[in-house]
């Protein structure tokens, strides 16, 4: 049997996915935890990385000696700082740590909204790599006199399997420095952060999507109990391999619910918002993967539920038992800051709110509220010409939910998708991984191991008829958030 492994290492944990290169089927599962962060400061040693690697490594068992083929997809934007002897210099600030924030204006500020979008295809926010080595020049100089390398992080766990310094261009879109649609580092944009450094130099390699990083040395294959010269791919960003997890063509559209929510496209075109709603991402394919992302999704409704003592089933009864509309309460998910749009400072708003107000009421207005500032950024893509005429997919740890899967079909008034498999980014490792080892189309992969097949949910179904419909729900948000 030959087998492909994939890695997503998430802000919470690091799971490894092991599948058969020719019929996708799941071989074996391991996970390894990662501490807990707190925005405004989130950070993280990235030497617990490798350990919940390590980890999850231990739980695949004898499917290790299957193994062929490793790819690493990693949480997007952290800042991995190296010495010139490629030890970390300090933990990596993660994509969810705004103390950055004030940077990211600053940095607009000095070159403009419309330079920044034409450089990079982004104009930076707090989450962005350039923004977190501008804070680092200004709050800890000695450290930032240091750097000699500057990874993301699933650079730096491939740096650990390989030796090498290498990414992907997908993930490096991700930084504020990279430009998608010419291939190429922009290291002029990082003079923006004052400093003489050779940027050049600390930058890593640009693989092309399904090109081997190297082989998997001696030191790093006897930890996590695998063959040595083993192929080790690219690697990407997390939202870059959860569409090839889910077969993701140009078109479709994918609205993620986890603790922060994301709405991506497939393009074959690249984007460049000047409003800076849209990040113009490139994919893991050779294509672009203009995206949105909010910091407020699960993490509301869970908030609510914790305030209504109610469990998930508890809370999804609630949720659906009331109209759409709420009955007038609307709820603006703000609750730690916002992303999109830019209001990293902002709060919570909870409106519309009567003496008569019920728990059914408010779990639907959390819902409704998340779900709307999502399809806000299915907005922006349309605005920014990204093509949303294909299928909608949800995925992420609220498409579990009855009420997010029917309360965004009500919402989008569209049919949903939402794919039977749960994990999508471990999967997509594993497509780039099986694409670098047999030089097949990730389509016809993902064709092969049936992904993005799953449950079909219409419009319709969680509306009452006395509710509101989708358009007013969604222009007595937008009222609210002005």
């Amino acid at each position: 049997m030959r087998a492909v492994a994939g890695v997503d290492s998430s802000t919470q944990s690091v799971k490894v996915e092991v599948r058969d290169l020719d019929s996708g089927t799941v071989l074996a599962v391991g996970r390894g935890t990662h501490p807990t962060t707190t925005p405004p400061r989130s950070e993280q040693d990235p030497a617990v990385w490798w350990a919940a690697l390590t980890e999850a490594f231990t739980q695949i068992g004898e499917h290790r000696s299957a193994v062929e083929g490793i790819s690493v997809a990693g949480q997007q934007h952290g800042m991995v700082v190296l010495d010139e002897k490629g030890s970390v210099i300090r933990p990596a600030k993660l994509w969810n740590d705004t103390e950055s924030a004030p940077q990211a204006d600053r940095l607009v500020a000095q070159l403009g909204a419309p330079a920044w979008a034409s450089a990079c295809g982004s104009v930076p926010v707090a989450a962005f790599t350039v923004t977190k080595l501008a804070w680092l020049a200004e709050h800890e100089p000695e450290n930032y006199a240091r750097i000699a390398s500057v990874m993301l992080p699933h650079d730096w766990l491939t740096f650990c399997l390989t030796g090498r310094r290498t990414t992907d261009r997908g993930d490096a879109s991700g930084t504020g420095y990279y430009s998608a649609p010419e291939g190429r580092w922009r290291t002029d944009l990082l003079a923006a952060v004052g400093s003489t450094h050779d940027w050049a130099a600390a930058l890593p390699e640009v693989l092309a999507p399904f090109a081997s990083a190297g082989e998997l040395e001696v030191a790093a294959a006897s930890v996590l109990g695998l063959r040595p010269g083993i192929s080790i791919g690219a690697g990407t960003g997390d939202n870059m391999a959860a569409a090839l997890g889910m077969g993701l063509l140009p078109g479709d559209v994918a609205i993620s619910f986890g603790t922060s929510g994301t709405v991506y496209a497939v393009s074959d075109v690249p984007t460049a918002d000047t409003t800076g709603s849209v990040a113009g991402f490139a994919d893991a394919s050779g294509h672009y993967l203009p995206l949105v992302c909010t910091l407020n999704a699960t993490k509301v409704t869970a908030a609510v539920a914790r305030l209504l003592g109610a469990d998930l089933d508890v809370f999804n009864q609630l949720a659906l038992a009331a109209p759409g509309g709420s009955g007038g309460l609307v709820l603006l998910p703000y609750l730690d800051g916002e992303r999109t749009p830019n209001r990293p400072n902002a709060r919570g708003t909870l409106g519309g709110i009567r003496s008569d107000v019920t728990r059914d009421q408010l779990a639907r207005a959390s819902v409704e509220g998340v779900v709307c500032g999502l399809l806000d950024g299915v907005d922006a893509l349309i605005r920014a010409g990204v093509p949303t005429n294909g299928r909608v997919l949800i995925l992420g740890g609220g498409a579990r939910s009855e009420a997010y899967r029917h309360i965004t079909a009500d919402l989008v008034d569209r049919a949903v998708t939402v794919p039977e498999a749960d994990e999508h980014v471990a999967t997509g490792a594993c497509v780039q991984a099986a694409a670098m080892l047999t030089g097949e189309s990730v389509s016809e992969i993902a064709l092969r191991w049936g992904l993005g097949a799953g449950l079909t949910v219409q419009p319709g179904s969680s509306q009452s008829p006395t509710g509101a419909s989708p358009a007013d729900v969604r222009a007595a948000y937008a009222e609210i958030r002005g």
